[in-house]
């Protein structure tokens, strides 16, 4: 389901009316969040969202394993597994597991740290500390209670901000900002210059955290994508940023097919857009994410943008993970 257009405009009447349905969603979050989780032994750090869909927290989970794991700390990943099957905990083994068991985001940070899929947070972050790790990322656990983190980052996509600041079904928020903020230790957010500036026209008095700013850009891999004729294909949160990504690069994209977020990639569907994609003279092209969860019969003809998050300054990150032991603090933090 693609999130409604008025989420990102100004409330109207739309929004007023469903304002009674998003404080009840508000107030279940508040009561939900009061429970008391299991504190680990080692650092667990949370990265989360007050967003409903995509903000952009698995470049940002890729970005600190390869930070965390550079500095020689052995991490591993604990996530619900969006849209698989598994209950867990499973340690993921992307020779074996496929995009059905596990959910597509903790098969690609496989490739990067052991990640574990547990419907039942805390019983993954136990087995994640039996298995040897250092510390602990807890992917979109920002508002489930089942685990104490001593760092939580919220990500948020600088572009679209908080939207029209209600809570679901009003709104895209899990939770008001007022109130999720007050449990983030840092703010991070994605997007252009452009679209951070328009962030913090609108956002940025509400914010007293540490505050972060990134962008993603494409992985030089290699490919020239100026001049490519593509049919492009995207299943996450806001395929319209991958699509603008690809055209930047110099995609010349013939037909752009935004499908919901996490859609199951079906024979039929893929047929289709290959037949498609024949018929325009155009090559298949899709997301890392979307690519993990192709059929095998599929995966030599479609090609991937890959991206990766570019942090503008690590220090306030840094300065956090280093007052949890981490690794030494530098002189004057």
């Amino acid at each position: 389901m693609r999130p409604p257009a008025f989420w990102q405009q100004k409330p109207g009447l739309l929004a007023w009316a469903l304002w009674p349905l998003g404080a009840l969603y508000a107030a279940a979050t508040a009561r939900r969040l009061k429970g008391i989780g299991y504190c680990a032994a080692i650092p667990v750090i949370c990265i989360g969202n007050l967003n409903a869909g995509g903000t952009g927290k698995t470049p940002t989970a890729i970005a600190l394993l390869l930070r965390l794991s550079g500095k020689g700390l052995t991490c591993h990943v604990v996530t619900r597994g969006h849209g698989g099957s598994l209950i867990g905990p499973v340690l993921v083994d992307p020779n074996s597991h496929s995009a059905d068991q596990t959910g597509d985001e903790p098969l690609l940070m496989a490739a990067f740290a052991p990640t574990w899929v547990a419907k039942d947070r805390a019983a993954g972050v136990r087995e994640a500390e039996a298995a040897g790790a250092h510390v602990i990322l807890l992917d979109d656990g920002f508002q489930n209670p089942g685990v104490v983190k001593d760092l939580s980052l919220v990500v948020v996509d600088a572009e679209r901000g908080f939207g029209n600041g209600f809570c679901l079904p009003a709104g895209p928020l899990r939770e008001p900002v007022k109130a999720g903020l007050r449990r983030a230790d840092l703010v991070l957010s994605i997007g252009t210059d452009e679209a951070q500036q328009g962030f913090d026209d609108q956002w940025a008095a509400q914010i007293t955290q540490p505050r972060l700013r990134g962008r993603i850009e494409p992985l030089r891999m290699g490919m020239d994508w100026q001049g490519q004729r593509v049919l492009a294909f995207a299943g996450i949160g806001y395929p319209e940023k991958f699509f603008a990504s690809l055209r930047a690069e110099g995609a010349q994209i013939v037909k752009a097919v935004a499908l919901d977020d996490h859609q199951p990639l079906t024979d039929s569907l893929l047929r289709r857009l290959a037949g498609e994609a024949a018929a325009l003279d155009a090559q298949l092209v899709t997301t890392e994410k979307d690519q993990v969860r192709l059929p095998p019969a599929y995966r030599q003809n479609v090609l991937a943008m890959v991206v990766r998050l570019h942090i503008t300054d690590w220090g306030p990150l840094d300065l956090a993970l280093a007052k949890l032991g981490l690794w030494p603090q530098t002189k004057g933090s």
